[in-house]
């Protein structure tokens, strides 16, 4: 059986002795699809003593963070979606701060603590920054999951290091823990935490399991009690089930429409009328045809029959066509706005009139840099479109790049896209690690890594050594590198050819984008493709590579003869 995130949570808040209350909380448990792909948010703020608009700060902090967070895209992880906000959320603050009387006095302006607990799937995701705090209830005690960030000067005096809108840049603390049903966090600010005792919290929270707001009423009055002079805020959220699904389940759900009847030419399907193949593979059948409504030309692609039990090969079928509705760019494939009912499980793209980029570089196998420099720029700026949205191809290679009549390349092909934000949600398919083909897959993928922006870069930068040697930089090594010794053991085999006129820096440029090593790649693919038309400095300064490292086996016959002669004239001396 499915089920869904559920959680219980108590939460209250009081001026205590203030004559304002500068705290300011809340919770938002959104309703499907946001629930699985965004997850439930609990945010804590406390203003500042020093400042007599910090409750608005803390107002603003908390409710923008819960309606901001939720606007984000469903493919960013929580991580990102989180800093982006917040980040944001700390800039407006911060510029409040300035273009008020409190100019140069930042701890009179717009500025608060934040502490917020984002639970998606089964992981708790803890952003922190001052010193509100956040403990997890573990074996009958409090855990404290957050770092303070004061600084005592002495016992009785100290001073707040960091806070939300307290500088134009947000240092952010975050963790993240694995859920089990039952678990029980609990939010509280300063008011709170120094004057109720532990055990009294503890207490509270199980003798009113059922009545959590009644506990953290129980925990304010507490702390009021003991003498507390600051303001009073609690969250307790307790963890009542996790998500799970069965295989089984799954495999209804992604089959609720029936598969498309095999697909010949001449024959109407869903309103389509079907010209021709395109490509048939184990994978998946596509087909030109020609929409009968629009008369427009378009491609239709429907699973493969020899994989249509497999759940998970099912799964990253309709992936492709959710991976596309959310990239919007020129030079990334592009689906069609459905219009009538769908009665049966396909996807529908643009068709794209040309060639892939394999059928072009048969065609020309000598290509000028200027083409090739035109190429993986265009290339570049599809992978991008797909990393602002936390997206990683993973299977970039000339058979999934098309050029079209006007010149324009595209990007197809979305069947081993990673989306970041997705796999945070717990899937029942088994995740392979290596989607892509390997000759173009980067070496870190064969260690068990997940793509990333650098082993897109490294695709990238196989295809761009292609086209300008008619080669692969390290053969066909790679893929049986499976270690780190071994991929340590990788030697790039230089473009320098007698017959190509290929400048150094343009050779040192690819050289440093399939590094097998990935931080020593590129830290952006924004940079490898500058370099590849501006000559860098760095590259310039550099010798041509020794011969060794050209030619090592012309290197070793050459030694070999050395050493042969050698011998032979001490032999002839004897």
């Amino acid at each position: 059986m499915s089920s869904q995130l559920r959680i219980s949570i108590g939460q209250g808040s009081d001026k205590g002795r203030k004559a304002v209350n500068q705290d300011f909380h809340g919770a938002c448990m959104p309703k499907e699809p946001l629930l699985t792909s965004k997850g439930i948010a609990i945010s804590l703020a406390d203003g500042i003593s020093s400042s007599e608009v910090s409750q608005q700060a803390s107002e603003v902090a908390v409710k923008s963070f819960l309606e901001d967070y939720y606007c984000t895209p469903e493919s960013w992880t929580v991580k990102t979606s989180v800093q982006r906000v917040l980040e944001a959320t700390n800039s407006w603050l911060h510029l409040q701060t300035r273009n008020s009387p409190y100019r140069y006095s930042p701890d009179k302006g717009y500025v608060c603590t934040f502490t917020t607990l984002v639970v998606k799937s089964n992981t708790a995701h803890i952003f922190h920054v001052g010193d509100t705090r956040a403990y997890r209830l573990v074996d009958n005690r409090l855990e404290q999951l957050t770092e303070d960030h004061r600084l005592w000067v002495s016992k009785e005096k100290s001073y707040l290091r960091r806070a939300l809108g307290m500088k134009d840049s947000l240092e952010l603390d975050y963790r993240s823990f694995s859920l089990e049903a039952g678990d029980v966090f609990v939010l509280a600010t300063d008011g709170v935490y120094e004057y109720a005792a532990d055990g009294f919290i503890i207490d509270s929270i199980e003798s009113n399991a059922n009545d959590l707001d009644k506990a953290a009423s129980l925990i304010i009055d507490e702390s009021y009690a003991r003498g507390s002079t600051d303001n009073l805020s609690v969250q307790i959220v307790r963890i009542e089930q996790l998500p799970r699904q069965e295989v089984e389940e799954v495999y209804q759900q992604l089959t609720v429409l029936p598969f498309p009847p095999e697909l010949k030419p001449r024959m109407t399907f869903d309103g389509y009328k079907i010209i021709r193949d395109l490509h048939m593979s184990h994978r998946s059948h596509i087909y030109l045809a020609v929409d009968m409504d629009t008369r427009e030309q378009v491609v239709l692609k429907t699973p493969s029959v020899d994989l249509r039990g497999s759940p998970g090969y099912l799964e990253r079928f309709l992936m492709e066509e959710w991976v596309a509705r959310r990239i919007n760019d020129a030079h990334v494939l592009k689906p069609c706005l459905q219009t009538r009912k769908r009665n049966y499980l396909y996807i529908v793209t643009e068709f794209i009139k040309g060639k892939t980029l394999k059928q072009w570089m048969i065609d020309h196998p000598r290509p000028d840099i200027e083409t090739v420099r035109d190429i993986v720029e265009q290339v570049a700026t599809g992978l991008r479109a797909f990393h602002r949205q936390e997206m990683y191809h993973q299977d970039l290679r000339p058979e999934n790049i098309m050029i079209d009549e006007t010149g324009t390349v595209k990007i197809i092909d979305f069947g081993s896209v990673r989306v970041a934000g997705l796999m945070e949600v717990v899937s029942p398919m088994e995740q392979q690690n290596i989607l892509g083909t390997a000759l173009y897959t980067a070496p870190e993928c064969f260690l068990g890594e997940v793509g990333t922006v650098k082993s897109d870069m490294f695709s990238l930068g196989v295809i761009c050594y292609q086209m300008l040697s008619g080669k692969l930089p390290y053969g066909t090594r790679v893929p049986s590198s499976n270690t780190r010794a071994a991929q340590r053991r990788l030697r790039y085999l230089s473009m320098f050819d007698e017959d190509r006129e290929i400048p150094a820096w343009i050779d040192e440029a690819v050289k440093k984008a399939v590094h097998p090593d990935p931080r020593k790649r590129y830290e952006a693919i924004s940079e490898f493709v500058f370099d590849l038309r501006h000559p860098n400095k760095t590259f310039l300064s550099k010798t041509r590579p020794p011969l060794m490292e050209r030619h090592p086996v012309v290197f070793w016959k050459g030694v070999s003869l050395i050493l042969a002669i050698t011998v032979i004239i001490l032999l002839t001396r004897q």
